[in-house]
């Protein structure tokens, strides 16, 4: 198990699956049935659990949480997510990797890390991806070493991923927040995509073409955000971040004198 999952086992699931045995064995005992199976399996996960404890120590009381923000082109998830981060000093954006060349306004190290196919691909091989993915003959890919980074010093993190990619993280690390946006109409959506002015109009048919099919996605996603108003989006995603941290399994350490 690498340590971005060791990170997110410790955080997330574990807290849960003991949480979720110990009603599973309450209940067991109102019914007047034999719960020492289930209290086996609840010990053995307290072990792992403490286990990762001692492991993760120096940097669990202050491990942080990640939210994945996905959408079709033209939806303006980009824009959502840079002014959420103006507001929240300790979220940090994980800059992806991509071998497509910069446009005009983007530098490099700020809106990608750009480099060449090769070498993407040699990093894929050395498993340096937390995610990856190829749309229109580029590879676009989220560092996990970023991310450990980031999580360990006691960060939270955004992350700008396409729901292909976003796909493939929750199932390698299911312990983050999946938020989808949404333009508020799929008129709307078009009149985006005409006016990037980045793409030729055969590029665009088949952008709104995989937009469409990326928002059949939108079904395992967590939240989903209708972008019809830009304040109220960010307001949106950024309340979506401050009921997440809330959450009582995140508090745990803090709370437990009280248990």
């Amino acid at each position: 198990m690498n340590k971005l999952k060791k990170i997110i086992r410790h955080r997330y699931e574990l807290p849960n699956e003991i949480a979720g045995l110990g009603y599973d064995i309450k209940r067991l005992r109102e019914q007047g049935k034999d719960p020492s199976e289930l209290e086996r399996i609840r010990e053995s996960k307290k072990k792992e659990l403490i286990e990762l404890d001692r492991e993760l120590r120096p940097v669990g009381e202050r491990q942080g949480i990640f939210i994945v923000v996905s959408a079709p082109s033209g939806a303006g998830k980009t824009t959502i997510c840079k002014e959420v981060l103006k507001m929240l000093p300790n979220v940090r954006f994980s800059i992806s990797y991509t071998t497509r060349p910069p446009r005009p306004v983007e530098e490099d190290g700020k809106d990608y890390h750009f480099i060449s196919d090769p070498e993407f691909r040699k990093r894929i091989s050395e498993g340096e991806f937390a995610e990856w993915a190829e749309n229109y003959g580029y590879l676009y890919g989220t560092s996990g070493k970023t991310m450990e980074d980031f999580l360990e010093k006691g960060y939270d993190i955004i992350l700008d991923i396409d729901p292909r990619g976003a796909k493939e993280l929750k199932e390698n690390h299911p312990g983050g927040i999946f938020v989808f946006v949404l333009p508020p109409s799929i008129d709307v959506l078009k009149e985006r995509l005409k006016n990037r002015g980045s793409e030729k109009d055969d590029v665009m048919k088949l952008r709104f073409k995989k937009a469409m099919d990326e928002i059949k996605e939108i079904v395992w996603y967590d939240y989903v955000i209708i972008n019809d108003d830009l304040n109220s989006a960010i307001d949106n995603l950024k309340s979506i971040y401050v009921a997440e941290k809330s959450r009582r399994e995140r508090l745990t350490e803090k709370i437990k004198d009280f248990m």
